[in-house]
């Protein structure tokens, strides 16, 4: 049992959302500072083997003021035996978590001093992660990476632990051969000392300690260059092609984050290592960026996936935003994280063209509503956390991206990225704070933004726009009705300036051209209906011309306009959202034109939601054109068409996801997307007839033969037999993948399955699984957690809850703890309340029973004395 009990409901934010701020949540600020860290220098020697560090940290630090006698650092789990300052010895107090040195001398402000701490790590749970081979995974790599973000340098070194205090460093690491060392900044020296070698990195330009850096492996270095500038890549030996197919564009993305940022590219080098077992995809350590090896696409691959190119991009703009200009404070984090998702649009534009920049950034928007709807609303900017890794979330990094291309939008192409250039010219090396970027806007355009920024930025929510149209023949007038209906009682309104097109097509055929009138109208009312006149009536309406503005939108226009509007838009996503309202609407008419459409839209992406639009219609019109698509040139839109048949059941609709899962894709995603799908079709009886022994046959087999990158198809046969719950076969099937000595993707695919799948099975069955995800929870890996916190929280049990409150209370990462919370609080929904009480009163009955068994112990020992 947890030492605490975290049994509660979640708080609220005033409507029907939980709150971002759970219990414990208290403001955060930047800690007082004794003086300038200069630089820090650590010295240390890895035994490998034993999962051992012994060295020094060398800190010089220049006060601020007189009269100081006691320093604060934080160092967590350390084993410190010594500590000097300069050449004398010096008292110190230890607690497991902080580093309290008593100078021998009072400070001197300007003077700097030298701190050198003698200290050792053994088997460190954070911070540093030691990668061996097991029994089980054999064919695992000898590694040893660092992650610092958000707070966990503290754990590999002392240090001042917190992004407001920045400092040149440099890093010696002695290790054996053959395994190399790489880190921050450039490499100074090799030396070969028999059997061992010592590397010497230094990193010559200021930067806090979280974005300091440590790999080491038997790696393969690919070397690249860019205008001098020598960029290389390191990968597990035997993945060469790999790497290159992934990471080769990186020459060309710098080139073009330098023109764009206005900033040549600010360090002597640029690496990234790519290594196994990483807890987030990326990592941009200055001049060093860690990649996880999940990113490393095989050529099939490569065909859809353009996650792994977007990842590049990211980590590498972190560069500029995050390294250049770092953060003072976690709760400003949105400036470097919204930048780089931002940025990943800025490439896909520049690489692919504005229709695949549009369609992005319309996922990266439905990323961030996503969590608004589903799981919290926060301001962008909040000192109110528990952890600052809570901070990095999908407003974080998906709103934040949507904040920076409205201000693009706002200020014009010129003054946006004037403004940009100044601010990284001006703080470039140095913290920065939401308030820089303010303040560099006004300066470059005498622009006031802060009635924007406390819209968007300081307070949580976006505008949700309800627009209807129709046309007065007689009157030449259109009449447009916009309505905000985030409001409920008036408040929390948006004041925008919103352009709206209205469209007449011109000519015939391929000849048609359209020819636009446009206002550009103020909203900021629950409701406001404008009247504007035309010199004819419009054949379609743009709401928010080229859609930059971040909001939602809800189409209330005549078929007529919609279908128009579908078939002649430039923009991308104003088809879309034409598609959505079509589907609506529903009908024979509605449905010919997305069919028509379906198969005719020249961009890839308005295929595949026109797909998922004709998906959710269940109309035998729909579901014939969905079948006649299964065939489409582009692997997404295949995907997207088998997800679509996957949402109603028929006959037809069985025999084509059967056919494509038996025939296989090019796309390992377009496959994937197929197993799930037929499992959804099948898991109930298609008019009488059950298909469920044939699937599952079917799935055995996959899981069986269908081993490949990444396991994408067999983690989709995993999760695919999870719709079987009332299936005894499909259960041990999943049991079987949770095994140690499985692939990871696809174990962890199974472990997130085991919720799912409990729902129809047996109490004895029901038992085993929660045994399962007991073992499984001892586990410290943090991707296992995670999946053992999904699959807790997908079951409709009382005894989850146990679980999920020992991982609140016990697990090292944020990320866990609040997972598992959120969980509790889902668990506690589904149950209702009776269940939920009863589960507290049992456990309030166990510790009773335990505080019991503890004072007779004490009364028995009270009496032998």
């Amino acid at each position: 049992m947890p030492q605490h009990h975290r049994f509660f409901s979640l708080g609220f934010d005033g409507g029907d959302r939980p709150s971002f701020e759970l219990p414990g949540a208290k403001p955060h600020y930047v800690p007082d500072r004794p003086g300038q860290v200069e630089h820090i220098a650590l010295d240390l020697t890895l035994d490998l083997q034993q999962q051992q560090v012994a060295g020094t940290c060398q800190i010089r630090l220049k006060p601020v003021r007189d009269g100081i006698e006691l320093l604060e650092l934080d160092a967590v789990q350390q084993q410190i035996e010594a500590v000097n300052v300069g050449r004398r010895s010096a008292r110190f107090d230890y607690d497991g978590e902080r580093l309290r040195i008593h100078l021998p001398n009072a400070t001197k402000a300007g003077r700097s001093l030298e701190i050198t701490i003698h200290y050792r790590l053994d088997r460190p749970q954070r911070g540093l992660y030691f990668i061996q081979p097991d029994e089980d995974y054999p064919n695992k790599p000898v590694q040893v990476w660092t992650q610092g973000e958000d707070e966990d340098s503290r754990y590999w070194f002392p240090c001042f632990d917190y992004p407001g205090q920045l400092a040149t460093s440099e890093l010696k690491v002695t290790l054996p051969n053959p395994y190399r060392a790489i880190s921050n900044g450039e490499a100074i020296a090799v030396t070969d000392l028999g059997e061992q070698q010592q590397f010497h990195w230094r990193q010559s330009e200021p930067h806090p300690t979280y974005l300091m850096t440590l790999a080491v492996g038997d790696f393969a270095e690919l070397d690249d260059s860019w205008d001098g500038i020598p960029i290389r890549y390191y990968v597990e030996k035997g993945r060469e092609d790999q790497g290159l197919r992934t990471m080769g564009k990186t020459p060309r993305m710098v080139e073009f984050f330098s023109r764009t940022f206005g900033y040549r590219y600010p360090f002597v080098q640029y690496a990234q290592v790519c290594v196994d077992d990483f807890i987030f995809g990326g990592m941009e350590n200055t001049a060093c960026t860690l990649l996880t090896d999940r990113c490393l696409l095989d050529e099939r691959a490569a065909i859809d996936n353009r996650s792994s190119e977007t990842l590049v991009a990211h980590e590498l703009a972190h560069q500029w935003f995050g390294d250049l200009l770092v953060i003072r404070h976690w709760s400003h984090g949105w400036i470097k994280e919204g930048m780089a998702t931002y940025s990943e649009s800025l490439w896909i534009d520049h690489e692919y063209g504005a229709d695949e920049a549009a369609y992005y950034r319309l996922q990266t928007l439905r990323s961030y509503l996503d969590e608004d709807r589903n799981r919290y609303r926060r301001p962008i900017v909040t000192h109110v956390y528990r952890e600052a890794i809570e901070l990095y979330d999908r407003h974080l990094y998906e709103k934040g991206a949507c904040v920076y291309h409205l201000l693009r939008t706002e200020l014009g192409e010129e003054l946006f990225w004037a403004s940009i250039h100044r601010f990284v010219q001006q703080h470039a090396h140095q913290t920065v704070e939401t308030v820089d970027l303010l303040r560099s806007i006004e300066q470059t355009t005498g622009r006031n933004l802060l009635p924007l920024f406390d819209q968007y930025v300081f307070r949580g929510g976006h505008p949700d726009f309800k627009v209807s149209y129709s046309w007065d023949a007689d009157a030449k007038l259109a009449k447009l009705t916009v309505q905000q209906t985030q409001s409920k009682d008036g408040k929390d309104l948006f004041d925008l300036t919103v352009p709206i097109a209205f469209c007449q097509l011109r000519g015939r055929g391929r000849r048609v051209e359209t020819e636009s009138q446009v206002f550009r109208l103020r909203i900021h009312e629950a409701e406001q209906t404008f009247y504007l006149p035309l010199t004819t009536k419009p054949d379609f309406i743009s709401f928010d011309v080229g859609n930059h503005a971040l909001k939602t939108v809800e189409l209330d226009y005549p078929l007529a306009e919609l279908r128009s509007q579908l078939q002649h838009d430039s923009d991308p996503v104003s088809r879309i959202q034409a598609a959505t309202a079509l589907a609506k609407l529903g009908g024979r008419e509605a449905i010919a034109a997305l069919a028509d459409a379906l198969h005719k839209d020249a961009f890839w992406g308005v295929r595949a939601e026109i797909a998922g639009q004709l998906g959710s219609i269940g109309l035998e019109a729909a579901e014939t054109a969905l079948i006649k698509a299964v065939k489409d040139s582009d692997p997404r839109v295949r995907r997207a068409v088998f997800t679509a048949l996957g949402q109603s059941r028929s006959r037809d609709r069985y025999r084509a996801l059967k056919a494509a899962v038996e025939a296989g894709d090019a796309s390992y995603y377009a496959e994937a997307s197929a197993i799930t799908a037929l499992a959804q079709v099948a898991s109930q009886p298609i008019a009488g007839d059950r298909k469920d022994r044939a699937v599952i046959k079917l799935l055995k087999t996959v899981l069986k033969e269908r081993s490949g990158w990444n396991e994408v198809v067999r983690s989709a046969a995993v999760t695919a037999l999870a719709q079987f719950s009332d299936s005894a076969e499909a259960l041990e099937l999943i049991e079987a993948q949770t095994l140690r000595g499985v692939p990871q993707p696809l174990r962890l695919a199974a472990i997130r399955a085991l919720g799912p799948v409990s729902a129809g099975q047996t109490d004895a069955a029901i038992a085993r699984i929660l045994a399962t995800l007991q073992s499984l929870a001892q586990e410290d890996f943090f991707l296992t957690q995670v999946a053992v916190v999904m699959s807790l929280g997908r079951m409709k049990t009382p005894k989850a809850l146990a679980l999920l409150q020992t991982l609140a209370a016990t697990s090292l990462d944020g990320r866990v703890k609040r997972l598992a919370d959120e969980a509790i609080a889902r668990v506690q929904k589904q149950l209702g309340p009776d269940q939920s009480f009863k589960q507290l009163r049992e456990e309030v009955d166990q510790l009773r029973q335990e505080n019991q068994k503890l004072q007779n112990r004490l009364l028995a020992l009270e009496a032998k004395q």
